[in-house]
């Protein structure tokens, strides 16, 4: 009975590494929780074509739009913990909603990460007539005009919205927020001078910073983007350690096997390193990333602490 026992258990022991091997076998859904073709969207299908591609397994992308995120988030939240079904998560849905929203349906302890995919830099830009050519002046005027400058973003809680909030709170400055539906009546509106700033994803403005339409002062990420390398960033330019960017990566839920993980991260990072991908996410105005799990898990949760302090010093609430 003893020696039926411990091979029983050796087997148990062996089958658990095969049946990691074997993943996946069958096909794999990703959530994106936000409409068809945007960067979030287009992010996900280019990830999984390529794992398709190289696993032989469909990889699906299925969109589920609605709350901010919130609805496809809660049900990737829900999934069953196997790998299966994965999530697309972003700055708003990882980063902002849990500081954002005083109830929400899912719990960030509902997932763990595979692998940061990319991150969109926002760009500082104001009106030309505005009488300012750098960081620095823009503080030095919006000091001696406190609340006289306005600053539009694409909806209240956006990532270029809490990205105003987090300069204003490190200048000390004092900015009126307008919010908008989208990122184009925020453009038109800094370009005809109904407001003055707006510190707004890169890729829509690069084209009217080069036509001289609008002046761009600085970028947002720590380091200097490919999409602009020759705008300084915001630290650069007179904010030491400021630091905001939009980013998507790829969550599981909660309790989905290590060696599964191990695998997607893996897959994930080749994937990245492909010219043809590497070309499709910089065509956004993204930088690639791909990083290890532990990693994505510590970026995540210092996003979360980061924008939660800001949304709550600016006293931000959902209308």
């Amino acid at each position: 009975m003893k020696k039926w026992l411990v091979c029983a258990a050796a087997a148990a022991a062996a089958a658990v590494p095969a049946a990691a091997e074997e993943f996946p076998a069958r096909p794999i859904r990703i959530i994106v929780a936000y409409t068809p073709a945007g960067a979030t969207d287009i992010l996900a299908r280019a990830v999984g074509q390529k794992m398709s591609e190289h696993w032989g397994q469909s990889v699906i992308v299925d969109n589920r739009p609605g709350a901010a995120g919130n609805i496809g988030t809660e049900i990737a939240a829900k999934a069953p913990a196997d790998g299966y079904t994965l999530l697309m998560a972003t700055a708003g849905t990882h980063g902002i909603n849990p500081g954002l929203y005083r109830k929400l349906s899912w719990d960030p302890k509902n997932f763990t990460a595979v692998s940061l995919v990319a991150m969109v830099p926002n760009i500082l830009v104001v009106n030309n007539a505005l009488p300012v050519k750098s960081v620095k002046e823009l503080i030095a005027y919006a000091k001696a005009n406190p609340g006289k400058l306005s600053y539009g973003s694409p909806g209240l809680g956006s990532t270029a919205h809490l990205s105003m909030e987090l300069f204003k709170s490190m200048t000390g400055t004092k900015l009126v927020h307008v919010p908008y539906k989208g990122s184009a009546g925020v453009m038109a509106d800094v370009m005809s001078g109904q407001i003055a700033v707006t510190m707004d994803n890169i890729p829509p403005y690069m084209p009217q910073v080069r036509a001289g339409k609008i002046r761009a002062l600085a970028v947002s990420p720590a380091k200097r983007t490919t999409a602009a390398p020759d705008i300084p960033t915001v630290a650069e330019a007179g904010v030491p350690g400021y630091d905001s960017v939009a980013w998507f990566g790829l969550v599981a839920p909660s309790g989905t096997p290590k060696a599964v993980i191990d695998k997607l991260a893996a897959e994930t990072q080749r994937i990245l390193k492909l010219p043809d991908v590497h070309e499709r996410i910089a065509s956004l105005g993204a930088e690639v990333v791909g990083n290890s799990p532990e990693q994505f898990n510590a970026f995540i949760k210092s996003e979360m602490e980061k924008w939660a302090k800001v949304i709550r010093e600016a006293h931000v609430e959902l209308q």
